[in-house]
């Protein structure tokens, strides 16, 4: 009986240590990198959005999520996949500025979260708003 019993706990002490070793290996770490971060619209006129991809790939060896893309201001706006990116995946986070009663350069930072490396990437960009 005490032979049963402590071969049963040797193998619940045996899954236990090789049980969180397996699960680290199979979720790998996930690894953003941009193709670009900085893009010049130059000179747009102010009666539309303009828009921009910045195009990304997963690098690493797990799952890549973009946990959220947030703008400095109202006038820009983010829009990124909510699927998780697969390794060696592209995906793409659309950028909108409106221009709109904005004449004038701006330059405006979008920073990117995820549960990867890095946990925050920072994209930008830039341009002319030509008066009308």
């Amino acid at each position: 009986m005490k032979k049963i019993l402590f071969l049963t706990l040797l193998c619940l002490v045996a899954a236990a240590i090789t049980l969180p070793a397996k699960k680290k290996k199979a979720e790998g770490t996930p690894s953003i990198k941009f193709t670009e971060t900085v893009w010049d619209f130059g000179n747009i006129k102010n009666d539309r959005p303009a828009t921009h991809d910045f195009e990304f790939i997963n690098q690493g060896d797990g799952n890549l999520y973009i946990v959220e893309a947030t703008a400095e201001c109202g006038c820009t706006r983010p829009e990124w996949p909510e699927k998780p990116i697969a390794p060696g995946k592209k995906g793409k986070i659309k950028v909108s500025y409106n221009p709109i009663g904005r004449p004038g350069s701006f330059e405006k930072t979008i920073t990117v979260k995820t549960n990867g490396s890095p946990k925050k990437a920072r994209v930008k960009i830039r341009g002319v708003v030509l008066p009308n």
